[in-house]
C-alpha cells in the first residue's frame, strides 16, 4: 500500500489524529542518506513527526523545522515540512548504528542522546518564526515530541513513531500518529486513548499486518471516528542547481575567481537530500560573468 495521511476528529472535535504510513518517504530518505540500521530508524521517526506535524500547519506558505540533538552519536536530527505533508531532512552521522537495547529494537535514544534538546521552528511568514524547545526526556523522539506538546504548547498529546529495518537494511514499514484533547475535552479521553495505543503494541508491528485505517478504527471506532482529510506524504526537496548557483554568485567575486583558478571541479551536496550539483571551469566562468 502506498503512503497515506490522514486527518481525523474523534468525540465531537474533542480529540483530533493525524495518522501517516510513511514507508516510501522513509525508504527514501534512508536510501538518499545512505543510513546504517539505527541511523534510518531515527532519520525516519523525525521524517515522519515532521510530515505529519506539518500537515497541521495552517498556510500553504508556513514551514516547520524540527531539530533534536542530544549530544549523541547521531550528531543531530533536522527535518523541514509542510502543510502538504511534504518533509525533507537529514541525520549528522548517517553511519551511526548501535547493539539494539534491551528491548531488542534499535536504539534510536543511544544515537540521539538526552544532553540537548528539541527545537521546534514555525516559519509563519512574519517578521520573526515563533521557536519552541523544550529538554530531550528520552530520546525516543515520540517521547520528546508528546512532552513538548504538552509542556510547551499546553495541548495534551500523544505521539507514537516507528520504523521497521530489515536484515537487508530495507525499511519494511514506517509510520506514526500524534493525538492531541483539544480545549474542554473529557479529562478520560485521554486516559481511554492511552490505554487503547498500549493494547496497539507498536505501530509498525500493526501496520506490517494491517493498513493505517485499521488502525484508527482500533483506536477510534466506537468514538465517532471522522475522517477530515487524505493526503500523500513524501520526501522531497525543493533544492535545484539554479538556487546552488545563486548561492556561489553569493559567496563574492574573489572566492568564485579562485575556484575558477584552481581549475577544478567544485561538488556541492544539499544537506537534506544529499543531491550532488557539479560545476566545473566552465560553469564558474559562467557564473562570474554574472556577477
Amino acid at each position: 500500500m502506498s503512503d497515506k495521511l490522514i486527518k481525523a476528529l474523534a468525540k465531537d472535535g474533542q480529540i483530533r489524529i493525524i495518522a501517516a504510513e510513511t514507508t516510501e518517504l522513509v525508504a527514501e530518505g534512508v536510501k538518499r542518506h545512505q543510513c546504517a540500521p539505527t541511523a534510518s530508524a531515527a532519520l525516519g521517526r523525525m521524517l515522519t513527526a515532521g510530515s505529519i506535524m506539518g500537515a497541521m500547519l495552517k498556510s500553504e506558505q508556513d514551514v516547520l523545522t524540527i531539530k533534536m540533538d542530544g549530544g549523541g552519536p547521531a550528531e543531530g536530527v533536522v527535518v523541514t515540512s509542510y502543510s502538504d505533508a511534504r518533509v525533507k531532512g537529514y541525520i549528522g552521522n548517517p553511519n551511526v548504528d548501535l547493539p539494539a537495547n534491551i528491548k531488542g529494537k534499535l536504539d534510536v535514544s543511544g544515537a540521539i542522546g538526552k544532553d540537548g534538546g528539541l527545537i521546534i521552528i514555525r516559519d509563519m511568514g512574519l517578521k520573526e518564526p515563533y521557536v519552541g524547545q523544550s529538554p530531550i526526556v528520552s530520546g525516543e523522539i515520540g517521547d520528546d515530541l508528546a512532552y513538548y506538546y504538552t509542556v510547551s504548547e499546553q495541548t495534551p498529546s500523544a505521539v507514537g513513531l516507528g520504523v521497521l529495518v530489515g536484515k537487508e537494511l530495507n525499511v519494511i514499514v514506517a509510520g506514526g500518529i500524534i493525538i492531541q484533547m483539544l480545549p474542554d475535552a473529557d479529562e478520560m479521553l485521554a486516559d481511554i486513548v492511552m490505554y487503547r495505543l498500549q493494547d496497539l503494541g507498536s505501530i509498525t508491528g500493526f501496520l506490517k499486518e494491517k493498513s493505517i485505517y485499521d488502525m484508527l478504527n482500533f483506536l477510534f471506532d466506537d468514538m465517532g471516528l471522522k475522517i477530515v482529510e487524505e493526503i500523500v506524504p513524501e520526501f522531497k526537496c525543493d533544492c535545484s542547481r539554479e538556487k546552488v548557483e545563486k548561492a556561489l554568485i553569493s559567496i563574492g567575486k574573489a572566492e568564485l575567481m579562485e575556484i575558477y583558478d584552481e581549475g577544478k571541479e567544485e561538488e556541492i551536496k544539499c544537506h537534506f537530500c544529499n543531491e550532488s550539483y557539479i560545476f566545473n571551469q566552465e560553469d564558474i566562468g559562467i557564473l562570474l560573468k554574472q556577477r
